[in-house]
């Protein structure tokens, strides 16, 4: 009897500790989507005043197009970090890839990234990433 209340205990706390971590995940989570949220609603702002983005770095002549190249550089760091949860299958990832890939051979994205990166904008891995797998037009 005594092995039959100790196993129900355990399988309790588990069941416990299961359900009280996914409600923080789930927290954690929605805390995340509202910070992308503001980080879209700060990308908007400057898209339509281009000085705002003064702001955040003393550009000389800050453009919209300077804005958009800096969203698209932030929406390809998500797929990054994504794919390295592993959110995204091989074939999404690889979808990404060549998108990241033409649009640092035939846009001007190119320049707005050699012009931010010495700056760490984004996190170590991902510049390492785009430095080396992307902006360099390397196709492994």
């Amino acid at each position: 009897m005594l092995s039959l209340a100790q196993t129900i205990g355990i399988v309790g706390t588990m069941v416990l500790t299961l359900y009280f971590s996914e409600i923080q995940i789930q927290s954690l989570s929605k805390s995340s989507w509202r910070l992308d949220e503001k980080f879209h609603d700060m990308v908007q702002l400057m898209m339509e005043d281009p000085s705002m983005q003064r702001v955040i770095d003393s550009y000389e002549n800050p453009t919209r197009e300077m804005t958009f190249s800096i969203y698209v550089l932030w929406i390809c760091s998500q797929a990054h970090a994504m794919r390295q949860r592993r959110l995204l299958g091989d074939n999404e990832w690889y979808g990404w890839l060549q998108w990241m890939r033409r649009c640092f051979r035939r846009g001007t994205i190119k320049e707005t990234w050699k012009q931010i990166e010495p700056d760490k904008w984004f996190n170590p891995a991902f510049q390492q990433f785009i430095n080396t797998e992307v902006a360099n037009g390397n196709r492994s």
